[in-house]
This record gives C-alpha cells, structure tokens and sequence, in this order.
C-alpha cells in the first residue's frame, strides 16, 4: 500500500515535502492535492512513472499529460506563449486552470500531443502542490486521479487509499480537495478558446 504524508495545507513541512520529492526522483508515482482536484503525479523524464500512470487510469497512449509548473516563468521554458497570451496568464494564475500551449523543445516527444505538438500546462493555487513543485526544482508529469470507469477524480486521501493504493507509491494529505476538473483554454494560435469549463471562472478568456 501506499504511504501517507500528512502534510499542513497551509504550512507544508520541508522536511515532508522533500520526502515526496524523494519519492519522485526514485520513480515514484504519487497522489497530491491541487486546487480542484487530486492528481497522479511522477518525475518529467521517467517513461516508466509514466507507463504506471496511464495503467492507474487504464487510459491509452493519446492520453494528455499535464506538466504542473511552480511558477508562470516555467510555462515560458515549456511552452511558446507570446507577451498578450503571458498577461492574460497573469491575471488567473495561481488558479484552476490547464492552457494548452504549443510546447517547445524543453517537452520530451511523448508528452506532445502528437499531431499538434501541444501540451497542457498549469499553475495551481495550493500550497501543497506549490511547496512540492518548488522542492523538486521542475514541473511534475500529472494527470487528474480518477478511478477507471468513473466521471469524477477522488477527493479524500483516505479513500484513495482504499480504493487505489496498491497502485502507486504515496499519497500527500492536503486535506480533502473539490472534484470539479480545471477549466481548460487552447491557446496555441494566442486566442483563448475555452475548451472545457470547469471550477475555474472562464469570463476573463471569453
């Protein structure tokens, strides 16, 4: 079974942040918490965390990946964003949102989308999730926890535990999320088109 880290929501311990992070660096697959939902998360350059993940959510190879940033100037190194699309980034990030971006050269292949050579990026606005990006010095390789077969992602660790912990290799207690998915902006061509709406408020992309 997985283990748990109860981590403050508001005052992420170093010292079990960094634990995490030694999770990941090890290959490790890991549950966090975000600021809609939980999600599975493992180290950008691992191909085999990534092969775990997808057999998690029994989910094919055309499944999106999300590289989740600490900070807006990472979405500038993983993505070419030009300067209205970065100030209107400004405006709602930390926040609920995933903005598919052309990727650049810094995004191995097989996070692309392979036709488009896009990828989906975001900057939550949860401390957790923020300390342990920080820490690991890179964004993490994310894809929302949802159990096979269901319509919504877990939002308690405990039940994550329960119902999927054998299939991963630690589970971070942020306390409960919500189970609403982020709002999701193409924005490849630099005019926002709202392609899912979701617990973040799309007005300021319309």
């Amino acid at each position: 079974m997985a283990q748990i880290l109860e981590i403050h929501p508001l005052n992420p311990q170093p010292r079990l942040i960094q634990q995490a992070v030694e999770v990941v660096h090890r290959g490790g697959v890991i549950a966090y918490p975000t600021d809609s939902s939980y999600a599975l998360g493992c180290h950008i350059g691992d191909k085999q965390a990534m092969e775990r993940i997808r057999k998690i959510r029994q989910v094919g190879s055309d499944h999106n990946f999300t590289l989740v940033c600490p900070n807006l100037s990472d979405l500038s190194l993983y993505a070419k964003v030009d300067n209205t699309s970065f100030r209107l980034m400004k405006r709602v990030m930390p926040g609920p949102y995933t903005l598919i971006l052309r990727a650049s050269r810094e995004v191995p292949r097989r996070l692309q989308h392979p036709k488009r050579k896009t990828i989906g990026l975001r900057v939550p606005d949860n401390r957790v999730a923020h300390a342990l990006m920080e820490a690991l010095g890179e964004p993490l390789m994310s894809s929302t926890l949802i159990p096979p077969g269901a319509d919504f992602p877990l939002n308690d660790p405990y039940e994550i535990e329960e119902q999927m912990g054998h299939a991963f290799d630690l589970i971070i207690d942020g306390g409960p999320c919500g189970v609403e998915p982020t709002t999701v902006v193409n924005m490849v061509d630099g005019i926002p088109e709202v392609v899912r709406t979701g617990c973040g408020d799309p007005s300021p992309f319309e």
